[in-house]
């Protein structure tokens, strides 16, 4: 019998092989990225105290149309880095949650450096 191989077990693997090197503090917080089928969600997240400075997704009001394209990532990438910035992070560490670094990831990773995020 032939076994398909699980891409989101495969994803995950490579999000703890990386969570494993990078962690967030309160001077440089982590930017998590998760990518869903419709939505993408972006996070800004202190490990060291295990808080969410900020956050946006293609959920929110503000990011209207469709959420699983380049340009809601772009547009989620931006948000993410204006409130960010309103409580004062400049820098972050990127973490792309095992997805490759392409596409829509790319898209929010280059809005998120628009919006003034240094990373």
């Amino acid at each position: 019998m032939i076994k398909k191989p699980d891409g989101n077990e495969a994803r995950l693997k490579r999000h703890k092989r990386v969570r494993a090197k990078v962690s967030g503090t309160a001077e440089c917080p982590r930017l998590n990225v998760f990518r869903s089928l419709n939505h993408i969600y972006a996070q800004v997240i202190d490990d060291v105290q295990g808080v969410t400075l900020a956050a946006a997704s293609t959920m929110d009001k503000d990011i209207e149309g469709y959420g699983g394209n380049k340009e809601a990532a772009k547009k989620v990438g931006l948000a993410v880095a204006k409130k960010a910035a309103d409580k004062g992070v400049t820098t972050v560490v990127f973490d792309r949650g095992g997805y490759v670094y392409h596409g829509r990831i790319k898209e929010l990773a280059d809005g998120a450096r628009e919006g003034g995020l240094k990373f």
